[in-house]
């Protein structure tokens, strides 16, 4: 019950944030205006939510792991390009913000935020994907029976790619105000394509072999 508590203060402040946020602006409100309106303390908010950017991003990073973790738990047989063309594919139907397709407002509210703030934009796109390639770059190389970090860092690079330009095309037609349920088909389409193109180069890299 307590954990139930805190995660409904936690998503209380965090759409209390976005809301002002994208009513007026990240840097035009403070943390102060922010515990006022959730009807929590300053410390409060401050113990959910390290910055004020963890406002804005804290979700989002919840997923930077995600592609690592997708290759750990595979099948030995599987390609790291199938295992994660599968899962996105996966994340795609069930509608996940983080493929950009999805039209709920809050999830619309933080793109926009993002692309017109510099401060989010730097660390949605640069810090995320250092990180999100360092860790999948060094998962890679762990099931390398060649071990060879190039290759790996080069695979990392291509996967996390392929995947970044799919979830910005879905969100530039979701800020264009399409319907995610209408875009659906066509973004399951443009996932089998641009997997297909990563796997011509990178084939069975990360499967068992025999």
């Amino acid at each position: 019950m307590r954990e139930r508590k805190k995660r409904r203060t936690a998503i209380r402040i965090w759409r209390t944030a976005v809301a002002l946020f994208a009513e007026r602006g990240f840097d035009e409100v403070s943390v102060a205006e922010i515990a006022a309106a959730a009807e929590v303390s300053k410390m409060t908010v401050f113990n959910y939510f390290g910055t004020k950017e963890d406002l804005v991003l804290g979700p989002m990073e919840q997923h930077i792991g995600e592609p690592a973790r997708v290759v750990r738990e595979k099948a030995p047989e599987t390609s790291a390009v199938a295992a994660l063309h599968a899962h996105y594919s996966a994340a795609l139907a069930a509608f996940d913000p983080a493929t950009g397709l999805s039209d709920q407002q809050g999830v619309l509210d933080v793109v926009r935020l993002v692309h017109r703030t510099p401060v989010l934009a730097l660390r949605a796109y640069a810090g995320f994907d250092r990180r999100a390639r360092a860790e999948l770059t060094a998962e890679l190389l762990a099931r390398d029976p060649a071990g060879d970090p190039l290759t790996a860092r080069v695979a990392a690079a291509q996967l996390l790619g392929t995947r970044l330009t799919l979830t910005e095309e879905n969100q530039r037609r979701m800020l264009a105000g399409e319907r995610a349920a209408d875009v659906l088909p066509e973004a399951l389409a443009a996932a089998d394509r641009a997997f297909a193109l990563a796997e011509r180069g990178l084939g069975d890299y990360g499967a068992a072999r025999p």
